[in-house]
């Protein structure tokens, strides 16, 4: 079989999500957990460090370049058959990228300093990084 007839495109957005939902599959549903936390937690960090390294920290544009990325990942996705191109997964990609963005603003509105800032998130990059690479490579093995 050709990578041609492995392909999955999904442009309903919450399709997968909903199905995932309403599975009564144990597999299904752990898969869906490990996919959903997954697109949400990559995209965390990549939130926080556009602001980190962009003189620009409108949350707008910032969320727009994420959204831009993810959808070349997912347009990538479609063309070479890695995987399933998803709407959902853009979606998600986008949230965890929210995440980030706002938890920048967030450690910025309480540290009041950027050089504190950009000191906050690199420990939790060191710490938290790691841990969240460890846990979808592990989520990856079991399925």
């Amino acid at each position: 079989m050709s990578n041609l007839e492995h392909r999955s495109i999904n442009l309903i957005p919450f399709y997968s999500i909903k199905e995932y939902i309403f599975s009564s599959s144990v597999s299904i549903k752990k898969f869906a957990f490990g996919n959903v936390v997954g697109n949400i937690a990559i995209f965390i960090p990549f939130g926080a460090y556009l602001l980190l390294f962009k003189n620009n920290k409108r949350v707008i544009t910032n969320l727009l370049f994420v959204f831009i990325v993810s959808l070349f990942v997912e347009i990538i996705q479609g063309i070479f058959g890695i995987g399933a191109s998803d709407i959902d997964d853009i979606i998600l990609n986008c949230l965890g990228g929210l995440i980030g963005i706002l938890g920048y603003k967030f450690f910025l509105f309480i540290l009041r300093d950027e050089k504190k800032v950009h000191t906050a998130i690199t420990i939790l990059s060191v710490i938290a990084l790691p841990r969240i690479l460890f846990y979808l490579f592990i989520m990856k093995m079991r399925f």
